[in-house]
């Protein structure tokens, strides 16, 4: 391998390429495991590398695309590891053990059927050495976490958390270096935060939080989420302040609200949907709603809504939308007083007039 200037484009043979353990994808569980090199591989290995490799056998890998790399120790001993472009090395590999009849995959060896080796495309890979990851961190931020090719929610989370818990960033010079806005900035560090002390607390599991961690993140919006996890404070403050986010008083809280929205072995989620995430945050604000989650094995959180007078704003804007249309109609209603389909819709109007005028005892 050829020592160039840092920055400048090099090349190297793929076999002294290591794929990045730490890569956000990989997620938490492969990071705290430190995976092997192979297992790294076998983990990316179906990350949709087809499409890289048939541009790879059609028009080579192109300068301007080289990787991004930094010095590591791997097994002992100074590696080559990818810090951006593991997809690309991961085709790479996966594209050389289908030459060297390692690859069983039908697809694969479909890509490789009539052509020969391209000897150039495993032996000079450009890259440029970077002097550490840190060198890195606002163009992975642009790209991955606010650019074309988003990493999945947690892991933007983990990145915003490992600039601020390793880089001693505030919330607004990470806005800067990633190009988010700064509340989504603090609110992405609080979730996770979160979801890491759930880790802590026995018998919670985290996986399907782990799945699910955009929901955790939109619930968050809320102030009655806030104040029932009893976070509210944590916001608006510097983020060295917000470990750990929710208070011993409230943990009980964090279990039942893990429970409610994301389940357990016991009973699934009650809010399905992070667009019932809203009418959640309403339950938790009431007592009577409280109760009902609480008392019932298999609660519905449309029941819940209910029982938590959350339909109300819904019934005044109904009728209000209603009067509100009557008084439009008024203006014009009187020129096809003989229309009889006009005549078949008043009479419902005026059955279900009757009808909110007795319950409503007016």
């Amino acid at each position: 391998m050829e020592k160039k200037m840092a920055g400048q484009i090099q090349y190297a043979k793929l076999s002294e390429f290591y794929l990045d353990p730490l890569n956000p994808r990989l997620g938490r569980s492969a990071h705290r495991a430190l995976l092997p090199p192979d297992e790294v591989y076998n983990r990316m290995r179906d990350w949709s590398l087809e499409e890289l490799a048939t541009s790879f056998l059609e028009s080579g890998f192109w300068p301007h695309e080289a990787v991004l790399c930094a010095t590591e120790e791997i097994d002992g001993e100074d590696r080559l590891v990818v810090i951006e472009g593991n997809r690309r090395i991961a085709a790479l590999k996966r594209l050389k053990k289908s030459y060297e009849g390692e690859e069983r995959s039908k697809t694969w060896l479909e890509l490789i059927a009539g052509t020969v080796e391209p000897r150039d495309l495993f032996e000079k890979v450009p890259y440029i050495q970077l002097t550490s990851r840190k060198e890195v961190d606002a163009f992975l931020g642009f790209r991955h976490v606010t650019g074309i090719k988003e990493w999945a929610p947690p892991e933007k989370a983990q990145f915003i958390a490992k600039l601020i818990d390793e880089g001693g960033l505030s919330y607004r010079e990470v806005m800067r270096k990633i190009g988010s806005k700064t509340p989504v900035v603090e609110r992405n560090y609080i979730a996770y935060s979160i979801l890491t002390q759930m880790e802590t607390v026995e018998d919670l599991s985290i996986e399907e939080v782990e799945n699910r961690f955009s929901v955790l993140f939109l619930s968050l919006r809320s102030k009655n989420v806030q104040r029932f996890l009893g976070v509210q404070d944590k916001f608006g403050i510097e983020p060295r302040n917000v470990k750990p986010p929710v208070p011993d008083d409230k943990i009980e809280h964090l279990i039942e609200y893990s429970k409610w929205l994301f389940g357990d072995e016991e009973s699934p989620p009650v809010v399905k949907d992070s667009r019932e995430v809203d009418r959640f945050a309403t339950v938790l604000a009431s007592s009577d709603g409280l109760d009902y989650l609480r008392s019932v094995r298999m609660p519905s959180l449309e029941k819940a809504f209910v029982i938590a007078g959350g339909d109300q704003e819904e019934v005044y804007e109904l009728i209000s939308t209603a009067a509100y249309n009557l008084q439009e109609a008024l203006s014009s209603i009187h020129l096809y007083k003989e229309d009889e389909r006009l005549i078949t819709i008043s009479k419902r109007l005026v059955a279900n007039a009757e009808q909110i005028k007795k319950t409503l005892e007016i």
